[in-house]
């Protein structure tokens, strides 16, 4: 049986404490898993083992999780345009966006514009797809689409199923797994939330010329503005499929269990195969030119020596997969370790040098916490 080196886990543990202790950041929670069970839950600062901490992107796994059940049981196929099932979205010249595109983050529309009150409802969300427009020919290019392309997968669930992708998440994934501290929408309970606040002092140009090659970095509609907003009762309840969840670190981390084993029987064993090995997108990061090695719905590590750029440290296997969220938010598995490792905080720090560099350890120390 696997098991985990206990003075590897005292460094993971002693580098996540450092910036609570030192004030930056007001908390964080961290889970280490192997064999479906949780072997370090962690909480530091204010918060307790219990609270929930917002994901962000670590979401869009968890609606992809429901759409890999979908491909599974041939009601969807990678190549089913999005307007065969959703009609108002082939407005604009869309009809040629395929159910792969929006996975691969290949689509055409990365700032394509949906918040509240469309977003409240089914039909809001349809009628703000007929006016989206293509930047580029679906399928020519990549560029990561933080909110838009997770809203056209949640409309596809609801089409699909009948069911609010809230719903659907919640029945097909989240409670036959038994991760009642992982939720998308249901509104508030009872709960503890730890609310995005924003730390620290932004990068200067220089350091930014100096560590990238630029003075200035474009976040598009992923501002502090857009994250913080997500904090509010009225935005969790909604569901923001692309970044609206939240959770405790260790049931975070059993998902990834759950996508390296499977108990359930939840999802078709080709299906998962593919969506956790098969890189699909490697066209180049327009940021930092490595190739993006997405599969349908997750990140691959790979093999060139840009795992950390990929938010999965510098130790893990070539074949790890994961997908991060901002305010450095870090999931991810191993599967030549059987590893699951998950990190949440409260705090967005605004320098975001010092964040890659945390995530870059964080990650890079709990990948050789197994032994």
């Amino acid at each position: 049986m696997a098991a985990l080196d206990p003075t590897a886990v005292d460094a993971l543990l002693a580098r996540a404490r450092r910036e609570v202790d030192d004030g930056l950041l007001p908390a964080c929670q961290l889970a280490l898993a192997l064999d479906g069970e949780v072997l370090v839950h962690e909480t530091i600062g204010d918060a307790t083992d219990g609270t929930r901490f917002p994901m962000y992107s670590a979401t869009k796994p968890v609606v992809a999780a429901a759409v890999w059940q979908l491909l599974g049981e041939g009601a969807v196929s990678p190549d089913t345009p999005v307007a065969d099932v959703i009609p108002e979205f082939g407005e604009n010249g869309k009809e040629h966006v395929t159910l792969d595109h929006i996975l691969l983050h290949t689509a055409g529309f990365p700032q394509a514009p949906l918040g509240p009150p469309a977003w409240s409802s089914h039909e809001g969300r349809r009628h703000a797809f007929a006016s989206w427009r293509l930047r580029w020919p679906a399928g020519s290019k990549y560029e990561y689409h933080p909110t838009s392309a997770h809203w056209v997968l949640a409309e596809l669930i609801h089409a699909l199923t009948g069911e609010d992708h809230t719903v659907a998440v919640r029945r097909r994934v989240l409670d036959p797994l038994g991760l009642d501290d992982l939720r998308l929408g249901d509104g508030d309970d009872d709960r503890a939330f730890a609310p995005l606040v924003l730390c620290g002092e932004p990068a200067s140009p220089d350091e930014l010329e100096a560590a990238l090659g630029v003075r200035s970095i474009d976040v598009g509609e992923v501002t502090d503005d857009a994250l913080l907003a997500l904090n509010s009762p009225e935005a969790r309840a909604v569901g923001v499929p692309g970044g609206g969840g939240r959770s405790t670190a260790a049931h975070l981390a059993l998902l990834y269990q759950a996508f390296l084993h499977d108990p359930k029987g939840l999802w078709e064993p080709a299906v998962l195969h593919d969506v956790t090995s098969v890189v699909r997108n490697t066209y180049a990061d327009p940021m930092l030119g490595h190739s993006a090695n997405r599969t349908r719905g997750l990140i691959v590590a790979g093999d060139d020596g840009r795992s950390n750029l990929r938010g999965m440290g510098r130790t893990v296997s070539a074949g790890a997969f994961g997908h991060n969220g901002a305010a450095g938010q870090v999931a991810w598995a191993d599967p030549a370790t059987g590893l699951a490792f998950a990190y949440l905080t409260s705090g967005r720090d605004l320098n975001v040098l010092r964040e890659h560099r945390r995530t870059t350890a964080l990650s890079s120390l709990a990948a050789v916490c197994a032994v």
